[in-house]
């Protein structure tokens, strides 16, 4: 039986952001355009989100830090470079 995409699991997308950050923008903006559905954490709004993005992206702690399912993705360059080698979409689950 053939799988269709309604019925493919996609992995959750975890996107660590900050007001008036452009790279956060770029970021979700770049998951849009795939139409992948992400979940946004403000670290500037909710308390003991940036010690959690911290921990869970091994000391970095700049933003956005991107998360596709349990693999650290890295911030905004390197969800760009993964979808310029053809690397993001499986990742995703768009293949």
């Amino acid at each position: 039986m053939n799988e269709t995409i309604s019925e493919k699991k996609m992995p959750e997308v975890v996107v660590y952001t900050m007001a008036f950050c452009g790279y956060c923008v770029g970021a979700k903006s770049l998951l849009e355009k795939k139409s992948v559905a992400y979940l946004e954490i403000r670290i500037d709004e909710e308390a003991g989100k940036r010690e959690e993005m911290e921990q869970r992206a091994g000391g970095r702690d700049s933003v956005p830090q991107i998360f596709i399912g349990d693999q650290h993705i890295g911030g905004f360059d390197e969800l760009v470079e993964l979808d310029m080698d053809d690397e993001l979409d499986p990742l995703l689950g768009l293949e």
